[in-house]
């Protein structure tokens, strides 16, 4: 990877909810963060969100190797065919066990890879991207505000109120086959990523997360708690999950077999 990666995560039931049905994951040393908003009756989402999450990182740790700076193809490769295997597992839970019937997710991953990040999404779940100071979406949602919106039937400033603003047409487990939108960025360093939950993006506005990821940009940990806090602060009706990730200078030579050792409780730990 030429470029190293802080990454930090937070999840938090929200005010009204009395579970969480979010579920996130993150791996620095793969260069891989995944998020997931389950939906379903009682527990259902909170089992599809936690099976996205831990399937495709159980597919993608198994299959991927870093190609280095040429490797979206196969980064892309991997994601469609992980996000495949999770997708059939969540069909086959909900189709074969009572309890789980009509559960599913929304899903977000991104692959950091050489130079470059691939970003996989299916559902209202989001990436964000700031950089040189400015705020950037970068998935568009599936959901029926988006196509509204696309129509011109919903204005901009009209879609925090619309009705069935949460009503997404992709989900992870719904059907047999999904098709997720992949897509390759470049990476530069400085740059922040935010992958959310609508339970954030619903409640904070746009120019308030860029307010506070500029604010905050040098301690993602205060970045995250703070998102959370507003999230929170303005009525927290849903889960609010988030995953940032920031790219900065390219580590050392060696740093990967220094890590792998201390993880491992060998001569780098101490």
């Amino acid at each position: 990877m030429d470029n190293a990666l802080a990454m930090v995560s937070r999840s938090d039931i929200g005010r009204l909810r009395t579970h969480n049905e979010d579920a996130v994951h993150i791996d620095a040393l793969l260069g891989l963060a995944i998020l997931a908003d389950g939906m379903g009756g009682y527990n259902a989402g909170e089992v599809a969100s936690g099976m996205a999450t831990q399937l495709l990182r159980d597919a993608i740790g198994q299959t991927w190797v870093d190609p280095g700076r040429d490797g979206a193809e196969a980064a892309k490769n991997a994601a469609v065919a992980g996000i495949a295997q999770v997708n059939q597992a969540i069909y086959s839970a909900a189709q074969s066990q009572a309890q789980y019937a009509g559960m599913g997710t929304t899903l977000v991953m991104a692959l950091f890879h050489g130079r470059m990040m691939t970003v996989a999404h299916v559902g209202d779940s989001r990436l964000y991207r700031l950089r040189a100071g400015k705020l950037g979406q970068l998935t568009r949602d599936h959901s029926l505000l988006q196509e509204q919106l696309d129509r011109g039937l919903v204005k901009p400033e009209d879609a925090r109120r619309a009705q069935h603003r949460n009503l997404v047409t992709r989900a992870l487990g719904v059907d047999p086959d999904v098709d997720p939108d992949v897509a390759s960025f470049d990476l530069r360093r400085g740059d922040v990523y935010l992958l959310c939950s609508d339970g954030l993006n619903d409640m904070v506005e746009d120019a308030e997360i860029e307010a506070t990821l500029r604010a905050r940009v040098a301690d993602l940990d205060a970045a995250a708690a703070t998102l959370v806090q507003q999230a929170n602060d303005a009525g927290g009706r849903d889960n609010v999950s988030v995953i940032l990730v920031r790219i900065g200078p390219a580590l050392k030579p060696g740093w990967l077999a220094r890590v792998g050792a201390w993880l491992r409780g060998g001569s780098g730990r101490r």
